[in-house]
This record gives C-alpha cells, structure tokens and sequence, in this order.
C-alpha cells in the first residue's frame, strides 16, 4: 500500500483498517512514511480551538491540508464558535469577530510568514493584541537535504 496525502496518522489508520479487512494479504506503510506534521498541526488545532471563540486558518481552499485544519477547528469549537479558512487577511471579514474575545489562528503546511503576519496586523486592529505563541507538540523529525543540495 501506498500513500501521497496530507491525511492525518488517525485518518490514514482508518483507511488502513477498512483496506486490510477488504484485502488481509495488503502491507502497511512504516509508521515513518506517514506525514506527523499533518497529525501535529491538526492537534495543535484541535488544542487551541478548545481555547478560543473563533480560529482563522489561512491558506489555500485548493489546500486539502488547509481545508481540513479548518474542519478540525470547526469540529473543535462545535456551536460556540465559527472557523474561517481564508488566503490571506484581505478575505477577513468585521463581523465574524463581533462578541469574539479569543481568536486562535494557524496556516497550512506551505503558507508563507507574511500572510499569517498580514492576518495578525489585521486582527491587531480590532483591538486583538494580546497574542500568545504555543507550541502544542515537540516535533523532532529530521530530515537530510538530498547530497545535490547540500
């Protein structure tokens, strides 16, 4: 079996147990191949989210990685808030913070610094200015430049 996807370890394991009970005979991907940044962003998400009344993910809605931090968020928050996937701070919208006093921000995998910067400054303005920096889970994956990059 192989797998190219920005799916997370819970969701890939799930699909791994519905293939294995279609085809015993199939192998499972290492534990290494799986992407633990995907598993780790969505976490952190889920962690944070628990912690705010509203959570912007920016990045790309062709993103699948993007579009499913913003359903964890979503699925975190639940009906006390409202996640919004935008690409950058222009899509941000005034009244999605009306009675909001916690805004959790994060980004998809490949989003520049400054479209989470420019959400920031935008936010700042609406009098979000206490901002808070976690770091929900240690990642200690390495990874060696191939020998032509090096």
């Amino acid at each position: 079996m192989l797998s190219q996807t920005t799916l997370s370890v819970d969701e890939t394991a799930d699909l791994v147990a519905v293939l294995k009970q279609r085809f015993p005979w199939i192998e499972e991907p290492p534990s290494s191949d799986i992407c633990y940044a995907t598993q780790n962003r969505q976490t952190a998400v889920k962690a944070m989210a628990q912690r705010s009344d509203c959570v912007i993910i920016v990045g790309s809605a062709n993103s699948s990685n993007s579009v499913r931090l913003m359903e964890v968020a979503q699925e975190s928050l639940g009906e006390r808030g409202k996640a919004h996937r935008v690409d950058d701070a222009g899509e941000l919208k005034t009244e999605w913070f009306d009675g909001v006093d916690t805004v959790g921000i994060s980004s998809g995998a490949s989003v520049p610094d400054e479209l989470v910067s420019g959400v920031v400054d935008w936010l700042s303005t609406l009098d979000f200015t206490d901002i808070t920096y976690e770091e929900t889970v240690k990642e200690n994956m390495k990874f060696v430049l191939p020998a032509a990059l090096r």
